[in-house]
């Protein structure tokens, strides 16, 4: 059974949207006064350490905007990798490596999460998330927490009538002030 991490980058008050500087919204690019050597560092081997990448077609969008362009060793991980996209508007993806779910996610997801392969890797998707974390298929979060506060902007969590426990893992704090908390459902 494959591990499914969800990893993102979070204000304090829960907003992850537009971290990396994409255009519309009002605070984009907000992580770029906080990322030093020490989180790239820790950014690389966590992209080295997946498997395969799982994103939506947002997510896949910038992503495929920004990495083939690039070089490194961050950026040739992450071009050669495997990437399912789920979306139900993209039918030919450009980058290197994709395929398309399309239908029924839950049921798609659950078939590649009993696979055999190593972890796979849930950058940002915030609509994506939301649909795992429905279906409980979602195995561990690694939430990057910046000492800032947004105000608005799109949330990591949804609105649900229901609880959700999670279990501390792991804690590693930044000299920057930004800590990943590391959780996996109780």
């Amino acid at each position: 059974m494959r591990k499914r991490i969800v990893s993102t980058f979070l204000s304090l008050d829960g907003v992850m949207e537009a971290p990396g500087g994409e255009a519309g919204t009002p605070h984009a690019g907000w992580v770029f006064d906080f990322m030093g050597p020490e989180q790239l560092r820790y950014k690389l081997h966590e992209a080295l350490e997946a498997e395969s990448l799982h994103i939506g077609r947002v997510t896949y969008q910038s992503f495929a905007g920004a990495w083939p362009k690039r070089t490194g060793e961050f950026a040739d991980n992450m071009n050669a990798m495997p990437k399912q996209v789920v979306s139900s508007t993209l039918r030919d993806p450009a980058w290197t490596n994709c395929t398309v779910i399309a239908g029924d996610v839950a049921e798609a997801v659950a078939q590649l999460k009993a696979g055999t392969g190593g972890p796979v890797l849930v950058p940002g998707s915030r609509t994506l998330v939301h649909a795992l974390m429905a279906s409980k298929l979602v195995d561990e979060y690694r939430l990057m927490l910046f000492p800032l506060i947004l105000g608005s902007g799109r949330r990591l969590f949804p609105e649900t009538p229901h609880k959700t426990v999670l279990r501390l893992t792991g804690t590693r704090a930044f000299p920057s002030g930004v800590v990943v908390q590391t959780y996996q459902p109780a």
